[in-house]
């Protein structure tokens, strides 16, 4: 294997992400999570290692882990934080870092993120400022981290100008998707993630939009169509961070539908009324509805995508989320918060059809006021 070790999963996928002295691999496997000290050690045999996880990704998987570990890398630490979205915040953040200097970990030393992208986020985030640079490993254990959050080297956290507007990119040294623990993720966060995982089909392969149509159920269940699912992501991402990194241009188009879900994640209050990929789902509506509007693209195109997120049990328009939302004008200076803004202006991914999307700089205000307006039901 490249990098070092050999990948025992015979029913697995290796995704290589291309980036010189810095590439690494993605292990995509059911069981893989029993390779991690292996793999780890292969690369990083001097390293010894904090892991970190929340309070119910420990519950459930910690002994694996540690399992995994034992007999391979001295762990040095390991640090839990609460579940849940709020703990990416400069109060945690705070306490992983002093928690890591506790622990004296050195450069050469290895932090492991195991979790969702809340883990993901604020452990690589500590490890990219610790020392100035510590090395970490993801072990993404929902499918949002796994076909998205845990690859590209974004980390960061929350702050109440908005989500992840303080961070840096740091590319971890190995990931490993165990697609077995997706079997623990409660049924509304399976379903978030799957959205993540749609995005990729609408972005920039219709082929693979296609096939989920008629196999997202498989998906689900587990087995070699969700291997499938998360390998084609992790390729289609994989791709797009090696030719642009920072998000300098065609990286953008990973943001397909977050300028829309970040501003409704932000107007309820980065609680569980909304979660991150229910938001996106509603934005990717979004996205193609405007596109519709501004005649790019056939309203059946929308209706579609719609349609396809409406099956597995996503949520599709901002009505259906609970409790009370602002109006157009309150949402678009939610919008102008977002790190998506560049130049002033509102930064959007727009479709032609399912499979080519591209960025926009210049939607008139007026035909986004007005569609906003007629979303929301309010101005």
């Amino acid at each position: 294997m490249d990098g070092g070790g050999t990948f025992s999963g015979a029913t697995g996928e290796k995704v290589r992400v291309e980036l010189g002295a810095r590439a690494y691999d993605i292990l995509i496997a059911p069981g893989a999570l029993g390779e991690l000290g292996t793999q780890l050690a292969a690369r990083h045999p001097e390293a010894r290692v904090a892991v970190v996880s929340d309070e119910t990704v420990e519950r459930l998987h910690g002994g694996a882990v540690a399992a995994a570990l034992d007999g391979k890398l001295p762990v040095a630490a390991s640090i839990t934080v609460p579940s849940g979205e709020s703990s990416k915040s400069f109060r945690e953040l705070e306490r992983v870092v002093h928690a890591l200097l506790d622990a004296r970990l050195e450069r050469r030393d290895v932090v492991i993120a195991v979790g969702g992208g809340v883990v993901g986020d604020l452990a690589g985030f500590a490890a990219a400022i610790v020392n100035r640079g510590v090395a970490y490993a993801q072990v993404p254990t929902t499918l949002l981290a796994q076909v998205d959050s845990a690859v590209g080297g974004k980390t960061g956290i929350d702050t109440r100008h908005g989500k992840n507007l303080v961070g840096a990119f740091h590319q971890p040294v190995l990931v490993v998707s165990d697609t077995r623990l997706l079997d623990t993720l409660p049924e509304r966060e399976m379903r978030a993630g799957y959205a993540e995982t749609v995005k990729y089909g609408l972005i920039g392969d219709a082929a693979f939009f296609a096939w989920l149509e008629g196999a997202w159920r498989e998906v689900f269940a587990g087995g070699p169509a969700r291997v499938r699912a998360v390998a084609t992501s992790c390729r289609a991402k994989a791709r797009i961070v090696a030719a642009d990194e920072r998000e300098a241009g065609e990286r953008a188009l990973l943001n397909l539908g977050h300028t829309f879900g970040h501003a409704l994640e932000l107007a309820t209050g980065l609680s569980d009324r909304l979660l991150h990929g229910e938001a996106v789902a509603i934005g990717m509506v979004m996205a193609f509805g405007l596109s519709a509007r501004l005649g790019l693209c056939d309203p059946s195109v929308e209706a579609r995508v719609a349609r396809h997120l409406a099956a597995v049990g996503l949520p599709t328009e901002p009505g259906e989320i609970d409790g009370e939302l602002p109006g157009a004008e309150r949402l678009i200076e939610l919008m102008g918060s977002d790190k998506k803004v560049g130049g002033g202006k509102l930064r959007f991914i727009l479709a032609e059809a399912i499979g080519r999307a591209f960025v926009a700089d210049e939607v008139p205000m007026d035909n986004l006021r007005d569609f906003l307006a007629e979303r929301l039901g309010k101005p």
